[in-house]
């Protein structure tokens, strides 16, 4: 390598050292050199543009690939910001990103994002009837993912609410939604997706619950391409509709796949914690609870965090 670059051996393992850094796997060995043993595929936009169905080929305006972003969904707003200041539409826009610095889930907790590990994904979609005809979004892009995953033949996916992605009763993904503009009425909607696909053992470390990939959870090899490809075209046709139809025609899907039917569990907030017996979501997204005293809450997304007991 260091041959092949023109550098020393020592510059090379310095740069080594800084993949590693950033979650990839590195084996050396002594008198041969470096290698990657588990592989990896890097994005390609080609190859994801060949996934797209017509209709999400003919929506999508324009797919950046980037190496490295401090996060997806910053890097999306950064965009829109260029785009409403040159008056044009931001909509259909599609960021990915082989890494993240500052990769960020709900509440403010960090997304482990090691290089070229998983799938860190953001959509931008503009709506003109304001925060009110987007409820349930989350939810419904949460529906757009697990048909998106049902095409590779993994385990058993399941949704939990608000927007984590699970199979097999482990967090596969999630999903973080933030809005810019007029909460009511014209407004655009940063879609955040993030898939564990490889996650490196020594990253996964960093996560705070159990966890799985889609390489743990699949007897065939999933390409990271076909998998963006896949999630674009999936939420592009919910993202169509859902102004017009909202969360209600996507209701029944979500709840045949509700991680939590039937599992008592806690809901909370920085300062309190309820426990009952989550009832699936209402026609808007709420997540219906029946407490100890059989009275039936609704409640709604936000910084509230579910967790099963027991």
């Amino acid at each position: 390598m260091g041959q092949a670059l023109g550098v020393s051996r020592t510059a090379v393992w310095k740069q080594l050292q800084k993949l590693e850094a950033m979650g990839l796997q590195l084996e050396s060995v002594k008198g041969k050199g470096y290698r990657v043993p588990a592989g990896f595929e890097l994005l390609d936009f080609k190859k994801i543009s060949q996934q797209l169905t017509g209709a999400a080929s003919k929506q999508l305006n324009e797919l950046q690939i980037h190496q490295s972003l401090n996060s997806t969904n910053k890097q999306a707003s950064l965009l829109i910001s260029r785009q409403h200041s040159q008056q044009s539409t931001a909509t259909g826009r599609v960021i990915v990103s082989e890494y993240q610095t500052a990769g960020r889930g709900r509440r403010g907790k960090q997304w482990v994002s090691p290089f070229a590990s998983n799938l860190y994904l953001s959509i931008i979609w503009d709506f003109d009837q304001g925060a009110t005809a987007l409820q349930g979004l989350s939810l419904g892009i949460g529906v757009a993912a697990s048909r998106a995953l049902k095409e590779f033949n993994v385990g058993s996916v399941q949704l939990k609410w608000p927007n984590d992605i699970y199979i097999d009763n482990k967090k596969l993904g999630g999903i973080l939604l933030e809005m810019v503009g007029d909460p009511g009425g014209q407004c655009t909607v940063i879609i955040g997706i993030g898939i564990n696909h490889r996650m490196p053992e020594a990253s996964g470390q960093a996560i705070d619950q159990k966890w799985t990939d889609l390489t743990s959870s699949s007897a065939q090899f999933i390409s990271r391409n076909i998998l963006a490809g896949s999630i674009i075209n999936h939420c592009f046709e919910i993202l169509s509709d859902f102004q017009q139809q909202g969360f209600a025609a996507y209701r029944d899907e979500w709840q045949a796949i509700d991680a939590f039917k039937g599992k008592k569990a806690v809901i909370s907030t920085a300062k309190d914690a309820v426990e009952g017996m989550p009832l699936g979501v209402d026609e808007l997204g709420a997540l219906k609870m029946e407490m100890d005293n059989g009275e039936i809450k609704h409640f709604i997304g936000g910084e509230l965090s579910l967790r099963a007991l027991g």
